[in-house]
């Protein structure tokens, strides 16, 4: 089953470029490639030809940011992924993209195969972030104090991080040598203790989050 795909970026030369790598690709449909984040804020809102999978954006564009975009897409059709690749990498963008859900972010510099994991990974319904902006990221959370401090035990940030690497409950209890009821009882106090409601909550918060031992 062949995915479609929007681009959108203001530098031609990158929107080519991208164009030309997902041609090669037979799982990827390319519906629209725009240089104007506006017009496929009107093409999501018009067309009425089969779905769209995942929208490719820069940040910076005239009339529409990526930010802005992200979150139109976001709250008219949140079934839309979207996968930010852009030259910005300022802890503050990225911030606000990953908070206001973006589906994964990588610099222009990424190499093609990342790019395509990327895709392939999001498409997938997972989250994408490479190591530069993750380290951006967390370094902005920690260094501002902005991120509340939680006490976890050893055991819950063991359990936390592999639900981050999307390990599944059976994987974590095999490598934390535990039963996978205690795993979920992990993963409930988990939710509970920092007071989110799903698996992607805990993943944000193993992001994020300053953890200390007890």
């Amino acid at each position: 089953m062949k995915h479609n795909l929007i681009i959108v970026d203001d530098h031609k030369m990158f929107l080519d470029g991208l164009l030309s790598i997902l041609n090669t690709e037979s799982d990827y449909n390319v519906l629209l490639t725009s240089r104007s984040g506006v017009q496929v804020a009107t093409y999501i809102d018009t067309q009425t030809e089969g779905k769209i999978d995942l929208v490719i954006m820069d940040v910076t564009m005239p009339q529409m940011s990526g930010v802005q975009l992200n979150e139109l897409i976001k709250s008219r059709n949140p079934k839309i992924r979207t996968l930010v690749v852009s030259m910005h990498s300022d802890a503050g963008t990225i911030d606000t993209l990953i908070e206001a859900g973006a589906d994964g972010y990588l610099p222009k510099n990424a190499e093609k195969t990342e790019l395509l994991n990327a895709i392939a990974t999001i498409l997938k319904g997972k989250k994408y972030f490479s190591k530069e902006i993750k380290d951006i990221y967390l370094e902005n959370r920690l260094s501002g104090n902005r991120a509340e401090e939680i006490k976890l035990t050893r055991r819950e940030i063991d359990v936390i991080t592999l639900i981050a690497e999307e390990f599944t409950t059976q994987e974590i209890a095999e490598k934390l040598f535990l039963s996978k009821h205690t795993v979920e009882s992990y993963r409930k106090n988990l939710m509970t203790k920092l007071n989110v409601k799903n698996i992607a909550g805990l993943t944000k918060y193993a992001l994020r989050m300053k953890y200390t031992q007890y």
